[in-house]
């Protein structure tokens, strides 16, 4: 993996994965795409790493996507030609592990579907999301299309998608898009934070709560609620009333302490 375009940092049980070519807008090259979705497997398979906390370099842009300079040269078949090892979107969205989204400026077009895959997002005041696939002619292929609707309704994603138009960080905060905005020095300390709040859950049911949530959020809500029950059921039965007593006093003592 080249250090040069993907850079990881470990703290402890949160690892934060930096976007490296300011200079290109953190535009993702096949050298990127690459490393990025290396990354995202060394990780998943490090048992000392709970969280991972995604983010790009500098304050210009998370990432702008595609890097079109490179596609230029080399034809769109090169984007679709790589493999599944080279999908850092599909990389991402395979981590048992929660990973949040630090949105440090604009998130255009596979940028904004590369912060779709985060299972949180955070944003910078300075953060923007634009998806420009129909202005450049190109299909969506990491999920854009179908995840946007979803997350802000389709009269929202057509506005957004058959414009090309930019998303201010507050408007997609009041749309749902993300959780927060902050001020641009605060953005990385409070993702780290919040990863390191999730760090502190057992990663097994870590792993399993994230699963149940993106497994019953693709099926109807009767389905999903059913899903529920069921592996509520076959989880539950093995927890003891000693684990649950003891659970309950860390969570009280923890609320007193917040």
């Amino acid at each position: 993996m080249s250090q040069d375009v993907v850079i990881i940092e470990r703290d402890g049980p949160v690892a934060t994965v930096t976007l490296n070519r300011p200079d290109a807008m953190n535009a993702l090259s096949r050298a990127m795409r690459s490393a990025l979705a290396a990354a995202m497997r060394d990780l998943e398979a490090d048992e000392n790493i709970r969280v991972v906390v995604l983010t790009g370099s500098g304050d210009r842009a998370f990432t702008a996507g595609l890097d079109l300079k490179e596609l230029g040269s080399e034809g769109l078949g090169a984007a679709n030609a790589a493999g599944p090892d080279d999908n850092p979107v599909k990389a991402i969205e395979l981590l048992t592990k929660p990973c949040v989204g630090a949105i440090n400026g604009v998130a255009i077009t596979g940028g904004f579907e590369l912060a779709l895959a985060c299972d949180v997002l955070i944003a910078s005041d300075r953060a923007r999301f634009a998806d420009t696939h129909a202005r450049v002619g190109i299909m969506p292929g990491w999920g854009l299309s179908q995840k946007l609707s979803r997350l802000i309704g389709p009269y929202r994603a057509r506005e957004l998608s058959l414009t090309g138009n930019f998303l201010d960080a507050a408007t997609a905060c009041a749309w749902g898009l993300v959780n927060r905005v902050v001020a641009p020095h605060e953005l990385l300390p409070i993702a780290q934070r919040l990863a390191a709040d999730m760090a502190t859950i057992d990663p097994a049911f870590s792993a399993s709560y994230k699963s149940l949530i993106n497994d019953g959020y693709g099926m109807t809500f009767l389905d999903g609620m059913a899903l529920e029950a069921q592996r509520s059921i076959a989880a539950n039965s093995k927890v003891s009333a000693d684990a649950v007593e003891t659970a309950r006093a860390a969570v009280q003592a923890r609320g007193r302490s917040q």
